[in-house]
């Protein structure tokens, strides 16, 4: 017996289940053919795809099912129920689905049919107009690549030109500060696609900087001087990490993380370190501070706040996050910043001198905008869209870090900067270049870890008058309503993922009172 099939859990599915047992929308884990098999009833009609989640391997039969769809229950990602097609990243592949057979009273997994990566969708986006030729995407992060892939599953057929000067884009870049830095994710894991993926299936990339771009003839101009046009544009640029201008920032021991060749600088100099000290309390920051202590590393971190994530996540929280960090044996420097780094030190304000041979500076990033800015779009702390992610210039869209659209949950303008939101505006993005004409209702997601601990936050609350707690947050099993004038603008859960899936969902619909009553007032 192989490994995976010790793993296989419940029935198998192809001698058949009694209808009666299943409950409708309550998935059933079973296996069919050495494969983890999950059954769905929806009315009548009974579905059975891949219990797998494609983006990290988590368990869909432990998530929810919402409509004819499957969410997971650590990332968010959704699946159709029919076709097994991932509808929604941060999952970009679909999981095979079966066919099931039902008589006397059962339902059996039969032949099972898998869809291609890129395989068109099952309703493709339908515009009014006619599609457009071609299609330039500055940027291959998290938006730019997720929307050339989805042009494709659309059945669009045009030219697709994706401009990003990395040389190793697109990747999977929520992993440079976790697994991939602590050592625990190997490279072979970081590409999103293998070579020659975007070739095959007619996605050109250009391994080019945009110089200029022309929005009201949708032309850009790349750093070698040469022009290229199209029918249609996507801003997907991105951000650039703060950088610092004191005394020694330039010092080769001194590293932000960016991008993939940040992390493997950051990976090289560790191996001759012994002190690494950390500038910055953010996500990005922390993250990187335990990857670093889990290399070994003694570990220290400047930050001016006095308590972490205090503004985006509460007191509480961030100081159980603190405390999390201390037990790991990392150090805090709080209410305090650098003056100078030094070949072995770090100088603080406050008259503290920090041994460090090692220096990552992570306070925060900012979006890159100046081809927005040259070209003359309407600008706000990022670059205006509407709600189909349209500039203010017709054709010509944004997404991702740079983009602020009018969210309809929290009812203003807002940006993030967080992978799978600009995953999905890559996503809706790209079926409005092709005419769909669909407004961008995706709720904010993202996750961060620490350790051993997950933080799963849904919702966007810039600013809140009321945290209501249920669970422990000391314990580790906690819901975290973010509240503002009795509405529900976000919610951070640790291992209550039920609860972080079902808030989603209920922000989705709009639904208030359920949100009250999934985490209700204290």
């Amino acid at each position: 017996m192989s490994g995976d099939e010790k793993k296989l859990e419940g029935p198998d599915l192809t001698a058949g289940i009694h209808l009666a047992e299943l409950a409708d929308g309550a998935p059933l884990l079973g296996h069919a053919g050495g494969e983890a098999v999950m059954m769905v009833r929806r009315g009548d009609d009974v579905f059975a795809i891949g219990a797998t989640c494609t983006h990290y391997s988590g368990p869909l039969a432990e998530g929810l099912v919402v409509g004819e769809t499957v969410r997971c229950p650590w990332h968010h990602a959704c699946f159709n129920l029919r076709t097994g097609e991932a509808v929604r990243a941060p999952a970009l592949n679909p999981v095979p689905c079966w066919e099931v057979a039902r008589r006397d009273g059962k339902a059996f997994v039969t032949r099972k049919v898998e869809r291609a990566p890129l395989a068109p969708a099952s309703a493709p986006a339908r515009g009014r107009e006619p599609a457009p030729t071609s299609i330039g995407i500055i940027g291959a992060g998290a938006a730019g690549s997720a929307a050339a892939e989805m042009l494709r599953r659309e059945g669009y057929e045009g030219a697709i030109a994706m401009f990003d000067p990395d040389p190793s884009a697109p990747y999977d870049r929520p992993n440079l500060s976790k697994d991939y830095l602590a050592g625990n994710a190997p490279e072979e894991w970081i590409p999103l696609r293998p070579d020659g993926f975007y070739a095959e299936h007619g996605i050109e990339v250009v391994r080019r900087r945009v110089a200029r771009l022309d929005a009201r003839g949708k032309r850009v101009t790349l750093d070698d001087g040469s022009e290229r046009a199209f029918d249609r544009l996507l801003l997907a640029t991105g951000a650039d990490p703060v950088r610092l201008s004191l005394p020694g920032a330039d010092r080769p021991n001194v590293h932000y993380l960016r991008t993939l060749a940040d992390s493997r600088a950051i990976i090289a100099a560790a191996e001759d370190a012994r002190r690494a000290l950390v500038m910055g309390a953010s996500f990005i920051g922390l993250e990187v501070a335990a990857s670093l202590r889990a290399r070994g590393l003694e570990v220290h971190v400047v930050a001016p706040e006095t308590v972490p994530f205090e503004r985006i996540l509460g007191r509480e929280m961030g100081e159980f996050i603190q405390a999390l960090h201390e037990e790991k044996g990392v150090h805090f420097h709080l209410g305090t910043t650098a003056t100078g780094i030094g070949e072995r030190t770090v100088e603080l304000k406050n008259g503290e001198s920090v041994p460090a041979d090692l220096v990552v500076i992570g306070v925060g990033v900012r979006p890159t905008v100046a081809l927005a800015e040259e070209a003359g779009l309407t600008m706000d702390r990022g670059v205006v869209v509407n709600d189909y992610l349209e500039t203010s210039a017709p054709g010509v869209f944004a997404a991702g870090d740079i983009a602020r659209w009018p969210d309809p949950h929290s009812g203003g303008r807002i940006r993030v900067e967080h992978w799978v939101v600009a995953q999905r505006q890559g996503q809706t993005a790209a079926r409005n270049l092709i005419g769909a004409g669909e407004p961008f209702r995706a709720v904010p997601f993202f996750w961060s870890a620490h350790y051993d601990v997950s933080i799963n936050y849904v919702g966007h609350a810039e600013r809140w008058d009321q945290i209501d707690v249920t669970g422990d947050i000391g314990a580790r099993d906690c819901a975290i309503a973010y509240r503002s004038g009795g509405k529900t603008l976000a919610v951070a859960s640790i291992f209550r993922d039920r609860e972080s899936l079902e808030a989603e969902a209920e922000m989705e619909r709009d639904d208030w009172a359920a949100l009250r009553e999934l985490v209700p007032a204290r």
